[in-house]
């Protein structure tokens, strides 16, 4: 793996004098109290400000102060007009761009492309405080406001639509968002290196336009530099070797004439157009080497090529070895230099050592903002993710290369935590990240990591060139919790469980300190089918691990649960694969209240399956084996009634469709039948969106779902006898609604004249 600058290494900005801010001013008050005169360089972001290391306008903006600058935020502006992101002055370097910890389409639509009511990473929980595709609309804003100011664009909305990518609401392929934006240039995945870099070079008096050599980046060109070799990859299906054509005089019963003509071999066709080969030369090497991808024009009007360019992308994305790519917009290219280097242990905590507040800034006052709430106790203690899971972003945005912060640096955050975040009772809610459970796992050897091109170490086996030793995070584990003050360590973060039984020590530890009641992992389905596409491992993976969490969990004489997630309309999903998945969950007494269908995010590699029903993860030819595509959106609702088979307002659609694939016998009263054959009256139940799906209420209900667990809320079973404080919560709500039930008939009754006039107020169960 190549070397990059350590990110503490630089010489610090002039401004370093002021020193560091207890919150990065959001108002030319706070600059005047700071006293500062002017910002140099201004962060604009889609979410609240939070300073807090999970946000990421307070880890890069923090991040460029400790190199010396003073750093701004305009955080969720008014785009109506420039005047909100005028209001901290003129940067005197530059404005930096994000939407937010979320790609703004996703954090405002659901997967039904309807509108969200709520956006976590706003004050109250309040939706619309951003405005779609807010990369473009900040960038804009800031062109307006001071047209001479570069714009830095970055963020994981930027990073995942850095190239021409398939856009789920519009239906089609849109520009990069360079081009869309009109920013200066683009910084994609974790940005330290490269945003301490521009930031360092135009402080030095460089030109924005002249920064073309930093890993991590993206830029207009109007042609390849000299010095560069371009590949083309714009085009694919060219004709191979065309086999002689045995002459039909020859007497076929005479096999030595047939023999002589099958001697001739392959003969070239004068009309093929011949395929360019670049010999070997000293002068020919990686780091001078670019790909051509099809244009932008090309890819959209053919899905096919669309996929063709999305494969190629995917496999220049180990920094060991990727080149730079190029993909023509009209009269420019926009050049895509390789990924960054990945920060080591020592970069790591330096970036999460900085100063943090950990609160909110003071201008929200006692708003909540949902997605603190939820990390607020929770420590990130890794980045990167080598699953390669083809509907997930992750590997695309923060790379295959896990990037570990040490010990220490963990114990330290936990102790911050502990003694200055308010309201801390002494439980973390979370020593994870990307997923659970991949601290300090890597590549046996250096050499084969920086020149490995595999989408995933763990797709279709396990590598044998990865160590799966969980020593370390057992380890961190037991250190954690064994600080004064802390009473509990959860995991919460994704478990990669057909890793975790590579190491029972590890299970074991899990199970017995840190699961709270129940664990979320993410099977996501149990078909061959869709569990290719997805990159996923088989069910006999969580299987094996159920297992082995059920015995744990006997032997430390807990009660606890796994809630597995699963996925609908996935790339590569039938009919028939949901109907399968259905009859396990019902022979694994599992009922799925909240359904996560699949969500084409950008750059995805199920996206591109989903845009061109072809698989880019094998070459991709226009005579290649189409992949099982559900788009419709009758299709999309079956396929969740599937996972909600429990839900009665789902199974007159299921019974046609059970009934259309000659599967009628899964209809009926029997324990192995999916759904019954009649349709109860809508007074016998309830939605279970409104409810929980385990029914609750009376004691016949209550003993027939004693078994049953919820996929949203991942309940334990409900009992009747009270013994357990999930069950008296129902029962409580369950008195309750009766109650009310009893009050609306009353106030009817008392209405028509035909008894007394009750209470208005309604009966709210604690």
């Amino acid at each position: 793996m190549q070397t990059a600058k350590p990110l503490f290494d630089y010489p610090k900005y002039w401004a370093e004098c002021f020193g560091p801010a207890p919150f990065l001013p959001m108002s030319r008050e706070e600059m005047d109290q700071l006293g500062w005169d002017s910002c140099d360089i201004i962060i604009v972001t889609g979410d609240a400000y939070v300073d807090h290391p999970s946000f990421g306008m307070a880890i890069i903006g923090r991040l460029l102060e400790s190199q010396g600058f003073r750093v701004g935020i305009i955080a969720q502006p008014n785009w109506q007009s420039k005047d909100d992101f005028m209001k901290l002055g003129e940067p005197n370097l530059f404005f930096g761009v994000a939407a937010g910890n979320m790609d703004s389409m996703i954090n405002r639509y659901t997967a039904d492309k309807k509108i969200r009511s709520d956006d976590a990473y706003t004050p109250g929980g309040m939706a619309g405080k951003r405005p779609d595709r807010a990369s473009l609309v900040y960038s804009q804003r800031c062109k307006e406001a001071y047209k001479n100011v570069p714009i830095v664009l970055g963020g994981i909305e930027a990073s995942l639509r850095r190239i021409a990518h398939y856009d789920y609401w519009q239906d089609r392929v849109r520009n990069s968002i360079l081009i869309d934006a009109t920013a200066d240039i683009l910084l994609y995945g974790n940005a330290e290196r490269a945003i301490v870099e521009v930031a360092q070079r135009l402080s030095w008096g460089h030109k924005i336009e002249d920064i073309t050599d930093v890993r991590g980046t993206a830029f207009i060109r109007r042609d390849t530099p000299a010095g560069w070799y371009e590949v083309d990859s714009t085009r694919i299906d060219r004709p191979g070797k065309i086999d002689k054509i045995i002459n039909p005089y020859v007497n076929t019963q005479d096999t030595q004439a047939c023999a002589i003509e099958q001697e001739k071999g392959p003969v070239d066709d004068p009309d093929e157009a011949k395929v360019v080969q670049i010999l070997a030369s000293p002068r020919m090497t990686r780091d001078k080497t670019v790909i051509r991808l099809p244009s932008v024009e090309k890819v959209r009007g053919d899905a096919v090529l669309y996929a063709h360019a999305n494969r190629v992308l995917h496999l220049e994305t180990n920094p060991g070895n990727a080149r730079a790519l190029v993909q023509k917009h009209g009269e420019v290219d926009v050049w895509f230099n390789p990924p960054p280097i990945p920060m080591t242990t020592e970069e790591m905590d330096y970036v999460f050592g900085m100063p943090y507040a950990r609160v909110p800034h003071p201008v929200y006052g006692k708003e909540k903002i949902p997605a603190y709430d939820m990390i607020r106790f929770s420590v990130n203690i890794m980045r990167g993710c080598f699953g390669g899971c083809t509907f997930c972003s992750i590997t695309e945005h923060e790379g295959r290369i896990i990037q570990n912060r040490s010990e220490e640096s963990i114990i330290r955050e936990i102790e911050e935590i502990r003694d200055k975040v308010p309201g801390f009772t002494g439980v973390i809610s979370d020593l994870g990240g990307p997923t659970a459970n991949m601290y300090r796992i890597a590549c046996k050897s250096p050499e084969i990591e920086s020149a490995c091109r595999k989408p995933s170490c763990v797709f279709p086996g396990i590598c044998p060139n990865l160590n799966t030793d969980h020593s370390s995070l057992i380890q961190l584990y037991r250190s954690a919790r064994a600080l004064p003050g802390v009473k509990k360590i959860l995991i919460a973060s994704g478990l990669r469980y057909d890793l975790a039984v590579e190491s029972p020590e590890y299970v074991k530890e899990l199970v017995t300190h840190h699961v709270g009641g129940y664990l979320k992992i993410a099977p996501e389905h149990t078909e061959e089918g869709p569990l290719n596409q997805m990159m996923k491992p088989g069910i006999g993976s969580y299987d094996k691990f159920k297992r082995m969490f059920e015995k744990y969990t006997k032997e430390a004489g807990k009660e606890q649960y796994l809630i597995p997630y699963f996925i609908a309309a996935h790339p590569g999903t039938t009919d028939e694969d949901m109907m399968n998945l259905a009859l396990w969950l019902k022979r694994n007494d599992f009922r799925a209240d909240q359904v996560q269908a699949f969500y084409p995010s950008p750059m995805a590699t199920a996206t591109a399956m989903y845009h061109s029903g072809k698989n880019p993860l094998r070459k991709v030819t226009y005579k290649s084996d189409a992949v099982t595509i559900v788009k419709s959106e009758e299709q999309r609702r079956l396929h969740k009634a599937f996972l909600r088979y429990h839900d009665p307002k789902g199974w007159p659609m299921l019974r046609e469709a059970l009934t259309r694939m000659g599967r009628a016998d899964l209809i009926g009263p029997g324990k192995e039948q999916l759904i019954p054959l009649h349709q109860p009256s809508t007074d016998s139940y309830q939605s279970a969106r409104r409810k929980n799906s385990t029914p609750a209420g009376s004691h016949k209900v209550a003993k027939e779902t004693t078994k049953i667990l919820t996929q949203h809320t991942g309940l334990p079973p409900r009992g009747s006898d009270g013994s357990n404080p999930w069950d008296k919560r129902e029962q409580a709500k369950a008195a309750a609604m009766a109650r009310n039930k009893q009050a609306a008939k009353e106030r009817t009754d008392a209405a028509k004249g035909k008894g007394k006039k009750p209470a208005r107020k309604p009966v709210v169960p604690r």
